[in-house]
């Protein structure tokens, strides 16, 4: 393989944190102008029309202070920014430039900045960049949370070579596996064609190259159009993982509820099937609203070769499986409600029934009394 360098290009390490059940993304605008001094901007895609792929409701970029990073002994300034997205994600961004590298360097900055802030670093510096959003952003956050949960992506990216390169050229000239797998050791040639199988290119110059946990894109106009698009793919696992776990934990709380209920005096049973039932149909409401605004985030119309790469980052990330599950737990809470609502109206007819019953032996009662009299 012929030497390439590096002369552009950058590293970046995201990391995403379900921190709320929903953003006030207009407040958000307001709290960081006000906090920061710097200005906000709604996100959209740079390198296609509105009309071919845009955001539902565009999320919030903030532009946070830069970061001083030791990687592998050298001290690196990189540049912070954060986007927030209504559902209630954050998706924080540490991008580490790359200049005049051989791709042997660059592979291993690759290597070494995964290592610093990699989802097995030690360190807070993911912790501390969340706590200034917390901080700062709270007021515009409904129901915070302090989940556990959060995704995260290596992206490699290089927008200049020293020579000029053909996109679909590089993989034959330059070894791009070590950086999408992050190993070290020599893989078998199966898992080195399953790691380049998702490859794609619009211009004669530029390549996108995605894994599950990292991807490498070739694009000399600077667009960041794809590296967007994942992390919108991460936003939306992120999410529905969040409420796979929560259905998970649900569930089991929800038929020892109604067994409880089951257990109560044909009195109160009623009133328990039908406060449970609300419940259960609140629960549904929640997730139901806020899983279709993460599924619904961008909107693909005539852009199909980005179309084809969010699909495919959807495919690689399990996206469809994880929303399968939470629509299948939904499904279960869903039929639970009804059954509930059921009962709880039956349990009413039987008492109706019964006080009916009561009243007309009641009446007879009070006539036999007249007429005795």
């Amino acid at each position: 393989m012929s030497e390439l360098r590096v002369q552009s290009g950058a590293i970046i390490a995201l990391r995403l944190f379900d921190i709320a059940y929903s953003i006030d993304l207009k407040r958000v605008e307001d709290l960081w102008s006000r906090g920061s001094g710097r200005s906000t901007s709604r996100s959209r895609l740079t390198s296609t029309p509105p009309k071919a792929l845009t955001f539902d409701v565009p999320p919030v970029l903030l532009t946070m202070n830069p970061v001083i990073l030791e990687i592998a002994g050298v001290s690196h300034q990189a540049s912070i920014s954060a986007r927030l997205y209504d559902f209630g994600v954050v998706a924080l961004s540490v991008r580490v430039p790359a200049m005049d590298l051989s791709w042997e360097d660059y592979s291993a900055l690759c290597e070494a900045v995964d290592r610093s802030i990699g989802p097995n670093a030690p360190g807070s510096t993911w912790q501390n960049l969340l706590k200034q959003i917390r901080d700062s952003l709270t007021p515009a956050m409904t129901r915070p949370n302090d989940s556990t949960l959060e995704e995260d992506h290596l992206v490699a990216i290089v927008q200049k070579w020293d020579k000029p390169v053909i996109g679909a050229d590089l993989t034959e000239m330059i070894d791009l596996v070590p950086i999408l797998s992050g190993e070290n050791r020599p893989l078998s040639e199966k898992t080195r064609k399953d790691l380049l199988k998702q490859r794609f290119s619009y211009y004669e110059d530029d390549l996108v190259v995605i894994t599950w946990d990292r991807a490498f894109i070739y694009e000399p106009r600077s667009d960041s159009d794809v590296s967007d698009i994942l992390e919108v793919a991460n936003a939306q696992l992120l999410e529905f993982r969040y409420y796979d776990e929560l259905l998970d934990d649900e569930l089991p709380r929800m038929y020892d509820l109604v067994k409880q209920a089951r257990r109560a005096t044909n009195l109160l049973a009623p009133r328990r099937f039908a406060d449970l039932a609300r419940k259960l149909y609140t629960l549904v409401a929640e997730v139901t609203e806020l899983t279709e605004k993460a599924d619904n985030v961008l909107q693909v119309t005539e852009d199909v070769y980005l179309a084809r790469i969010y699909l495919a980052s959807l495919e690689i990330f399990r996206v469809p499986t994880v929303s399968a599950a939470v629509d299948r737990k939904l499904s279960i809470v869903r039929e639970t409600y009804a059954a509930l609502y059921a009962e709880a109206s039956g349990s009413r007819g039987e008492l109706l029934e019964v006080a009916i019953v009561v009243l007309i032996v009641i009446e007879i009662a009070i006539a036999l009394l007249h007429h005795t009299v």
